[in-house]
């Protein structure tokens, strides 16, 4: 009996621990997933140790392999890691709530007064910080992920076809695939092919509440977090074509959720409930943000206990390795991506420069007072 009430009290500390951690970084991680899934790597590989750096990154090609926002499916995993199934539910809502909460009061603001309030010197002085941290966080994963000329080979091509616009998925799955095929060779074991089956199986799988246009806002949204790969302007895409291109919101309140989804932080993918709440008032806003968000939670549900059995097959250890550099090649093309857009006066270069220094001179300074810096030192600037 004491035993048994030892393992529950050791279970609800760990949960515990997962919900103070995810509202923290659901607070203050600005910057999209890329940035995101740096302050978690330093939160819980190095500061906190709950899982190594192999597994971390074997996470985040897992998670590249599905759809849905990646941050927000990292936290996911990394709840379930840390205190099981009850762990993941924990860690994806406290991650995405404080993001939901702060959208919905820009959501608000907006639909009375018809505009935001003045937020871009603030974004300004963010980018290039959130640049030198998602630098501090991809040089280590491109050491580790990097074990053979062969995969450094796999990740330039992947860097510069993902440069050259290609999918990023096709990038991955392709990088993956050739890695298993040049294994199974080696092995000689050729007919063992079919045994990735399994693998694309998993990748293809009046205002009232409940009534007919909450429950089309709902499919709508669904639909989207079931089947998106890519960035939040990935999302964009998709919230045009089925919501502006139908008229049921227009392109300037599209505009408006991105920016909303820059400043905030925590998950871009919080800008649907901007959106929702557009469409349809507070209903509206729940019901889109459990739709955007429900498949990740059931997805990371399939896929987690799968990652560590991949690891321990020769054949998809060497799958997952490729795909953990095509990973790490995306991320890097993202920082490029998004210092050719936001660096481009002395200011900026200020900022990075500042901000890099930190990153990589003071490593034990959290990730969060360097966007606060950054964010501070922007809009001292844009006064002169």
């Amino acid at each position: 009996m004491d035993k048994m009430a030892s393992n529950q009290k050791f279970s609800n500390q760990r949960l515990k621990e997962v919900a103070l951690l995810f509202l923290k970084l659901g607070t203050i991680s600005f910057g999209g997933p890329a940035a995101h899934i740096a302050m978690m790597k330093e939160e819980v590989v190095k500061k906190r140790q709950w899982i190594d750096e192999q597994h971390f990154l074997d996470l985040i090609g897992a998670t590249n392999l599905i759809p849905g926002p990646n941050s927000t499916e990292m936290a996911i995993h990394i709840g379930h890691e840390r205190a099981g199934w009850k762990g993941l539910i924990v860690a994806g809502l406290c991650f995405i709530v404080p993001a939901v909460i702060i959208t919905g009061i820009f959501a608000v603001l907006y639909k009375e007064y018809g505009h935001l309030p003045i937020v871009q010197p603030f974004i300004y002085g963010i980018s290039p910080a959130i640049i030198a941290i998602i630098l501090s966080a991809v040089y280590p994963l491109a050491k580790k992920s990097i074990k053979t000329i062969e995969l450094g080979l796999i990740g330039i091509i992947s860097f510069i076809l993902c440069l050259c616009g290609f999918n990023e998925i096709y990038v991955m799955f392709g990088a993956g695939l050739i890695a298993l095929a040049l294994t199974l060779i080696r092995l000689r074991k050729i007919n063992t092919l079919n045994s990735a089956f399994p693998l694309a199986i998993l990748q293809f799988t009046g205002n009232g509440f409940f009534n007919l246009r909450n429950l089309g806002i709902f499919l709508t949204f669904l639909k989207i977090g079931a089947i998106l790969y890519g960035s939040g302007y990935v999302l964009f895409a998709f919230l045009d074509t089925e919501l502006v291109a139908k008229g049921i919101i227009s392109r300037q309140q599209l505009v408006d959720a991105i920016a909303v989804g820059q400043f905030t932080p925590g998950p871009v993918f919080s800008s649907v409930t901007f959106i929702g709440y557009q469409i349809n008032y507070f209903t509206g806003a729940l019901i889109a943000t459990l739709g955007i968000f429900l498949p990740s939670f059931l997805f990371v549900a399939l896929l987690n206990p799968l990652v560590r059995k991949m690891r321990n097959s020769k054949s998809f250890s060497a799958f997952l390795d490729a795909v953990n550099v095509a990973s790490v090649a995306i991320i890097a093309v993202i920082c490029y991506q998004l210092g050719k857009e936001t660096i481009s006066d002395w200011r900026t270069v200020l900022i990075a420069i500042l901000s890099l220094t930190v990153v990589f001179g003071f490593r034990r300074i959290n990730s969060a007072l360097v966007v606060i810096g950054g964010s501070g030192l922007g809009f001292l600037l844009t006064l002169l």
